[in-house]
């Protein structure tokens, strides 16, 4: 080989490498949205309230207006992306992302702010739901752990960058503008999407198999792609099914397992976290630019962490960062709780129980149940059971939102912040006993592992039946 045709081929590799560096960052950018406007609020509400005379009430469901339509889009976009393509949903959300950032930003009063925040909330959970699906389907087994939790590093990035802008327009009180700055990442997803690549999962399910064998050489090497393909084939042709199946005895276990870490990653204590920290430090006797800031370190720790746990996830796997960061949380809630409960803790405490919080969630949490909730489904229903757990997912998050200010006001933190930590040990238990580790293998590996596991316990029963 000589050293112009040497040069042309690093040449090609290069930018192969900055394209598919590329797909990855439009794919997750959906996430960037997602921790932005649901970020966003937190700062907001501290003159929103001031603004437009909130109650307790209504301050729930100005947080928790985009939870309501996120249900909604979670719910929706499973059974769109399964039919229209992930692409082309993926740039739908980002139209509905900008329409609702100029709605909210624009809104006169309360009523058409919940209206808008209701709107918004719809490609919230649509994004919530697909764009770890269009991750994990993108990514080589290797690093699909890696790739799928972009979406959670563009969250916490999405997060990061609201608690920045309600810091620098706190001043003068401006959530319109903290609210209007969504604009402008929802336009680059929704132009960039345009270049970027369908699913090759998705196409072969259409029977387009000579176009995902091009989207598959874009992201693995030529000698890994006939394998894959055949693999997926396998599973294809093998899950010749109707939506009911859904629903089947023999998927029930899997959707028990997507639907139980969906309901505990929001029961334990998150949305408190994230939506509530500039109320609790308020509260606590900070100025409200000084609660706002006390939310950028927390958002920086919350960067940091998932950064350390997106490294860690394809090492030591799904189950033990979900184990470990369960122990994390736990610890710090009922910290917390205590603290609050028992005597007057100090500033510096709380906003250091927040950020062992957020540490242990960033890292564990945080990213991995929406990369087990992309990879444990089989492939034919995939779209839809995800759209399934995550509906559930913003059903506990709504829950939980709309309930918190209220039951503040009733009972106070140090309770609920104990309560939290109790149900914190359920998780544990749920995870040790019933998730099963996916990392290091394909997808349509853990969708056959699961199944055997089935098959297995399936005969057991039958055996003790006739015993």
């Amino acid at each position: 080989m000589d050293i112009k045709t040497t040069v042309v081929l690093e040449g090609v590799m290069k930018s192969k490498k900055a394209y598919i560096s590329v797909i990855y960052f439009f794919g997750a950018l959906g996430g960037l949205l997602f921790g932005y406007d649901t970020g966003v609020i937190s700062g907001a509400l501290l003159f929103i309230r001031e603004d437009l005379g909130l109650t307790p009430v209504m301050e729930g469901l100005v947080v928790s207006g985009v939870l309501i339509g996120a249900l909604i889009g979670a719910a929706l976009c499973g059974p769109i992306a399964d039919k229209i393509g992930r692409k082309k949903t993926i740039i739908l959300l980002g139209v509905l992302f900008t329409i609702g950032a100029i709605g909210t930003g624009l809104a006169p009063n309360v009523e058409v702010l919940v209206l808008f925040r209701i709107f918004l909330g719809v490609p919230v959970g649509g994004a919530s739901a697909l764009v770890p699906l269009y991750l994990s389907e993108m990514a080589p087994a290797a690093i699909r752990g890696r790739v799928a939790s972009l979406n959670t590093l563009m969250n916490a990035l999405g997060i990061l960058m609201a608690y920045i802008v309600n810091f620098a327009f706190a001043t003068g009180g401006r959530w319109d503008w903290m609210l209007l700055l969504a604009v402008v990442p929802s336009v680059l997803l929704m132009v960039g999407m345009f270049f970027m690549p369908e699913s090759p999962r998705w196409l072969l399910k259409q029977d387009r198999e000579g176009d995902a064998r091009k989207v598959l050489l874009l992201t693995r090497d030529a000698k890994l792609v006939e394998e894959e393909i055949k693999s997926i084939q396998e599973v294809k042709t093998a899950e010749k099914v109707p939506f009911s199946a859904l629903f089947a005895p023999s998927v029930r276990p899997i959707l028990f397992i997507g639907i139980g870490v969906a309901i505990f990653q929001q029961v334990i204590g998150t949305n408190t976290i994230i939506y509530y920290t500039p109320t609790i430090l308020e509260n606590a006797g900070f100025g409200a630019s000084s609660a706002i800031a006390g939310t950028i370190g927390i958002g920086i720790v919350n960067l940091l962490f998932t950064i350390i746990g997106l490294v860690l996830i394809d090492k030591i796997g799904r189950r033990m960062l979900m184990l470990i960061g369960n122990v994390g949380m736990s610890i710090a809630l009922v910290v917390l709780g205590i603290s609050t409960l028992f005597f007057t803790a100090p500033g510096w405490l709380l906003l250091t129980c927040l950020c062992l919080f957020m540490v242990a969630y960033s890292a564990s949490w945080g990213m991995v149940v929406w990369v087990v909730l992309a990879e444990i489904f089989p492939l034919r229903i995939r779209g839809t059971a995800i759209g399934l757990a995550s509906t559930t997912l913003w059903l506990a998050n709504i829950a939980v939102s709309l309930s918190f200010p209220v039951l503040l006001n009733a009972f106070g933190s140090g309770s609920l912040f104990l309560t939290y930590g109790a149900i914190g040990i359920f998780a544990f238990l749920f995870v040790y006993k019933f998730v099963p580790e996916t990392k290091g293998k394909t997808l349509e590996e853990i969708e056959a592992e699961i199944s055997s596991k089935k098959t297995i316990r399936s005969r057991e029963v039958a055996v003790s039946i006739r015993k």
